[in-house]
Order: structure tokens, then C-alpha cells, then sequence
């Protein structure tokens, strides 16, 4: 492949923009196809409808200069990547609804020689499945389209930089569509190209991101136990790492994202009966977001009870990890979501987002100044500038190591 590669990107949102963006400014043309028109007229203005650093100068040079423009309907291109959302449903029971529409979107558009790459995290099997909504609509496509799934492995607040220097994983669901999809990698990735078959890609991105939920269950788990037993998690973690083959991660009020709160259940799904400790890592991480709220109710109660009225909480970061918008799955909205229906008096605060539609959002320095409790749910950078004397007097719950 070459620049000369025509890109058609299903899905603009928090893993497709910056691809799509980072894969134009490399000189590749690129559609960005959403279902939202706002989405897309923000787009094509050279703008950006969420946070990431470095993203929207990107965005705004690809747009001006006819490298990347956005629709609501794709077209005939070489490439196609998927990359929209894979939630789960009740039960936990995994969700292809938008996996699939994306993929019978671009079936008529479709050309024997072209390649489709599946990027959103999938349980086994997904791009299997794929083909065969595909091929059910293109019959005639069968064996004269390359296929293949390779997902993301990025840090929201650093994703154009690990979109392109990171490592990929390349499942084919043959050995010529890996061979194709790593050619076309290959124009804007820096990282090492690892092919393998489709099913094992996908195993792969469902187990990194299991492994660190196991991991981030073990700190929660710890931090509650240290809290019971009177022991600083945070000072307790900082000594045991000193240990060489020791490294705990930090505690916080849940794990959140569409990654690892949501990726480990696709494997719980499949396998019921051999998942053990990734469906105990998960209810554990699950229960952290409980002990928090109850740790809270506790607090208003002596504060209710010695005072004589309810106090004000004042709820610091909703997205689920620092300095982003993204408040998917996040524990710090369910927290402060759970708070506002036991009727508790919540100024919920988070500065990286301007407008919520679910929630009026407070000032920040209003909310410290009104509050009689301060629960600091995320590790935003602007919480650390707070000056101490500003909340010198307040309640003080900190769940995320901020004042360690």
C-alpha cells in the first residue's frame, strides 16, 4: 500500500478521530463517518468534540488541507476501519449492535480487492462474524476482500503519541489479509507489526487489559483493608515498591473507561466457568465503587449528627481517569450520580467538560468555598494547584491520592 490509499473511518469518537487524523496527516486522504451530524460539522470546521492534547491542531491542518473530511455516510475508499463502541448489555453480555451496523453500512460500498479492519475491542469471534455480515449482503465478495482485526493500545491524554509508536497486534482471518492490513499499518505506525490470526488479536487486547484490571484490584482491594486496619494505603504502597520485583498500582474509587471496566466481562462471558480471578478482579473493583459511597453516607451521618444539618459535598472529577472528558463507565460520576439520588446536597465538579447534559456542573472554586465535604474522586493536575489554607477547614476524602 501507499499514500495514494483511500481511508474510510467508521466511528469519530475517542479512538477514531485521533487515527484518522494521525493516518491524514501522514498525506492519506481519510472520510471520518459518524452517525452524529454535530460531530460531523465540528469536524469539518477543524475542530474537535473531545479532550486530547495536540489533537485539534492535528485535526484542523489535515481538515484545511483536504486530507481528512467527515460525513455521515462512507464511500468507496481502498480501507476501512471500524472503530466505534462495544458495551455490554445487562448482564453483562456483550453489545455488537454498533460493530455490526458500521459493518452493513460499508458492505455496499465494498470493491473486491479492498481491506476491512475492525479496531474496536471485540470478544473472540467478532471479526468472524463480520465477514459473515459481509459476505450475507456481498455474497459475491467472498474470498476477494481482505479482513482483519487489530485494536488500539493507547493512553487517553497521550494517544496520537501511542497510536503511532506503539506496538500492534494484526489478526488476519487469513495470512494474506494480516500481510495487507500490516502493509497499510505500516504508512503511519513506528511501532513493531506483530501478525498473528484474527481470534488470537482479539484475545489478546481482552487479556492486556483484564491483566491490569487484576492489578488495579489488587491496590483497591489493599486500600481497603489498609483502611480498616488504620495504615495510609498511599505511604504503604510507596514502601512496598521499593521492593525490585515489587510494583503495586495506585488505589482509587473503581476502575472506569470502555476498556478495562468493560473488556474482562467479554471474556467472563465466553468462559463462565474458567475466569476466576478475572471475574473476582472485577467485582472487586466493582465493590470499591460501593465502599466509597458508603464511606461517604458514614461521613454525612457524624457530620449531620454534630451539626444538626446535612452537608454539602462537593464531588472533584467525574471522568474516569485525570486530565480528560471521558466519562465513560466512569466510579467517579457513578459515585457522585448514586450521591445525588440519596438526595445528599452535591455541587459535582469537573473542569474538563464545559456543558453536561445530566448534571449542572459547579464552579470549582465555588463549590470548595460552599462545601462542608470534599470528596476528591479524580486526580485532575488543576486539584493540585489548591491552595491548602482554601480547605483547611473542610472535611477531607480522598480517594485518589491526591494528598498523599
Amino acid at each position: 500500500m501507499n499514500k495514494n490509499t483511500k481511508v474510510v473511518m467508521m466511528g469519530l469518537g475517542y479512538i477514531g478521530l485521533p487515527t484518522a487524523a494521525l493516518i491524514a496527516g501522514k498525506g492519506i486522504k481519510v472520510v471520518g463517518v459518524d452517525v452524529k451530524t454535530e460531530t460531523v460539522e465540528i469536524i469539518n470546521q477543524g475542530k474537535i468534540h473531545i479532550v486530547e492534547p495536540d489533537l485539534e491542531g492535528l485535526v484542523n491542518y489535515v481538515v484545511v488541507n483536504e486530507l481528512l473530511r467527515a460525513s455521515v455516510m462512507p464511500e468507496l475508499a481502498d480501507v476501512f476501519l471500524i472503530a466505534v463502541p462495544t458495551p455490554f448489555k445487562e448482564g453483562y453480555i456483550p453489545d455488537l449492535t454498533y460493530v455490526e451496523s458500521a459493518t452493513k453500512m460499508i458492505a455496499p460500498f465494498l470493491q473486491k480487492g479492498n481491506l476491512v479492519i475492525l479496531e474496536s475491542t471485540s470478544p473472540v469471534g467478532t471479526t468472524e462474524k463480520m465477514a459473515s455480515w459481509i459476505f450475507s449482503i456481498r455474497p459475491e465478495l467472498k474470498d476477494e476482500i481482505y479482513l482483519a482485526y487489530c485494536p488500539e493500545r493507547v493512553l487517553p491524554g497521550r494517544i496520537l503519541y501511542e497510536l503511532e509508536n506503539n506496538d500492534r497486534a494484526i489478526g488476519g482471518l487469513n495470512r494474506s489479509s494480516a500481510e495487507k492490513a500490516a502493509s497499510f499499518y505500516s504508512l503511519f505506525v513506528r511501532g513493531d507489526l506483530h501478525l498473528t490470526n484474527s481470534r488470537t488479536a482479539e484475545m489478546c487486547k481482552l487479556v492486556e487489559n483484564s491483566y491490569r484490571d487484576t492489578n488495579i484490584a489488587f491496590a483497591n482491594e489493599l486500600s481497603i483493608i489498609c483502611d480498616k486496619a488504620g495504615i495510609n494505603v498511599w505511604q504503604l504502597i510507596e514502601l512496598a515498591n521499593k521492593h525490585p520485583r515489587v510494583k503495586i498500582l495506585s488505589p482509587g474509587p473503581g476502575v472506569g473507561g470502555h476498556c478495562i471496566a468493560v473488556d474482562p466481562w467479554f471474556i467472563v462471558h465466553d468462559f463462565p466457568d474458567e475466569t476466576k480471578i478475572i471475574r473476582a478482579a472485577r467485582e472487586v473493583n466493582n465493590f470499591k465503587t460501593e465502599w466509597v459511597i458508603e464511606k461517604v453516607i458514614k461521613e454525612t451521618n457524624l457530620f449531620a449528627s454534630k451539626h444538626k444539618r446535612q452537608p454539602i459535598i462537593a464531588c472533584l472529577g467525574l471522568s474516569f481517569k485525570p486530565d480528560i472528558d471521558d466519562l465513560r463507565e466512569s466510579p467517579a460520576l457513578e459515585i457522585t450520580n448514586r450521591l445525588i439520588e440519596l438526595n445528599f446536597q452535591v455541587l459535582p465538579v469537573e473542569p474538563n467538560i464545559e456543558n453536561s447534559k445530566g448534571l449542572q456542573l459547579s464552579d470549582q472554586d465555588d463549590a470548595i468555598a460552599k462545601a462542608d465535604i470534599l470528596l476528591f474522586l479524580v486526580g485532575h493536575k488543576i486539584f493540585k494547584e489548591i491552595m491548602p489554607e482554601t480547605i483547611k477547614n473542610k472535611i477531607l476524602l480522598d480517594v485518589c491520592g491526591l494528598f498523599k
